[in-house]
């Protein structure tokens, strides 16, 4: 009997041959079952395209950061501008509310009263001069020149004080007057070495100026200039006396003594008046720095130029007080030279002879220190004294000589035309 492999006696066990002849059997393993067949993948998804206004969020943006910084600082700046001009018309609002004050329209009123005090004193001179072959070389003659200043009336009979540089060696004067009248002027008297001169025009008619006393001014004292620069009739300038006893410059005589100011003083100014607040007359203008104005004008203070005016009235000329020696300032080399204890005063570098210092003993290397009372500072300031020492007046001078202070007794003499001291 044939069993089959499982022992199951029903079956035979065929042959080989036959089990080659039988159909394969399916087997199912219960404990491993198969994988799942694999899924073919799917098709591939298009990609969908950016749309057309995902960007404009961004481009938005950034044209809105662009116009800020292009326009917010001109709108701050606006702004500024806007509360800046609001501000100053409220302070404008403000000052206009306050002006004028009652100080300053009795300044402006005092200002307008000076003008008024001295303005038809001055005058406008005209001056035609013949010039000389040695001036124009190349001309052919005859030859005029003209000029222009200024001048003030000092006396209601006709005598006018300006500058000598002004009408020297002119053969024609005309003043014109406040009133556009004009009147033939002829010279009284010159003074070059202060630079002064007066002129007489036929009376009538005129206002006269007052004299002031520039001895009493001080630096910082206010002072107005009057004249006609550029030939502008009766130009009022303003200003202060910024210093006192201005001299010793180059060109200028040792007698000259000159108010310094801030004035403006031009060419055509020369001979006019320079005022004080009370209208009266401190001084002469008569130079500036430079070719025009540059803040600093010199003015012939009245103390000098009213001396010179009496003498110029009276006799034509100017008598000076004479000593006869030349003299050098006190320097430190001097002091030690000739063993001083003393630091202002003049040095007598020569006596001439026959003079009236060589016949009261005044020696070489004399130092002096005082004259007819009064202290001697330098050689200018003693110039000066002399100069205006009557003419054969006594006068005792202190001097040291070698160290040892003495008194000499001088009698001064008349000062020649063609001597500076």
């Amino acid at each position: 009997m044939l069993l089959d492999v499982c022992g199951n006696p029903d079956r035979a066990r065929l042959p080989h041959s036959a089990r080659a002849l039988q159909p394969p059997r399916r087997v199912t393993m219960v404990d491993s079952p198969l994988p799942p067949r694999p899924q073919p993948p799917p098709p591939p998804q298009p990609q969908a395209e950016p749309s057309r206004t995902a960007h404009l969020p961004w481009l938005f943006a950034m044209l809105l950061a662009l116009l800020a910084f292009l326009i917010l600082p001109h709108m701050i700046e606006r702004g500024m501008y806007a509360w800046t001009v609001g501000r100053e018309r409220a302070e404008v609002d403000v000052a206009r509310g306050q002006l004028p004050t009652p100080a300053l329209t009795e300044i402006s009123r005092q200002f307008t009263v000076v003008a008024k005090a001295i303005g038809p004193s001055v005058v406008h001179i005209d001056t035609v001069r013949e010039v000389g072959r040695n001036e124009l070389p190349l001309a052919s003659y005859p030859q005029q020149a003209y000029g222009q200043g200024s001048g003030v009336i000092v006396d209601e009979a006709g005598y006018i004080l300006t500058n000598n540089h002004v009408v020297a060696g002119a053969g024609q004067i005309t003043v014109k007057l406040s009133g556009n009248e004009t009147r033939p002027a002829e010279i009284v008297g010159l003074d070059d070495t202060t630079d002064l001169a007066v002129l007489k025009i036929p009376e009538g008619g005129l206002i006269a100026a007052e004299w002031g006393d520039s001895e009493a001014l001080a630096e910082g004292s206010l002072v107005w200039a009057v004249g006609n620069p550029f030939g502008l009739d009766r130009s009022v300038t303003f200003g202060i006396i910024s210093a006192k006893n201005r001299r010793g410059f180059n060109g200028t005589s040792p007698y000259q003594d000159f108010l310094q100011t801030d004035a403006a003083v031009n060419p055509g100014n020369s001979g006019g008046p320079l005022v004080d607040v009370a209208g009266k007359i401190v001084g002469i203008n008569t130079a500036i720095v430079g070719r025009s104005y540059q803040g600093v004008s010199f003015s012939i203070p009245s103390s000098i130029a009213r001396e010179v005016y009496n003498h110029l009235r009276e006799s034509g000329k100017v008598v000076r007080g004479y000593l006869g020696v030349q003299l050098a300032d006190l320097n430190d080399d001097l002091i030690e030279l000739f063993d001083l204890d003393v630091t202002e005063g003049a040095v007598v570098a020569q006596v001439a002879p026959g003079t009236p210092a060589a016949q009261a003993n005044f020696k070489d290397g004399d130092v002096i220190v005082e004259w007819d009372g009064h202290p001697v500072v330098d050689a200018t300031e003693l110039t000066l004294m002399v100069g205006q020492t009557e003419v054969g007046a006594r006068v005792a001078v202190k001097i040291i000589r070698r160290g040892k202070p003495m008194t000499l007794d001088v009698t001064v003499g008349e000062r020649p035309s063609n001597y500076t001291r």
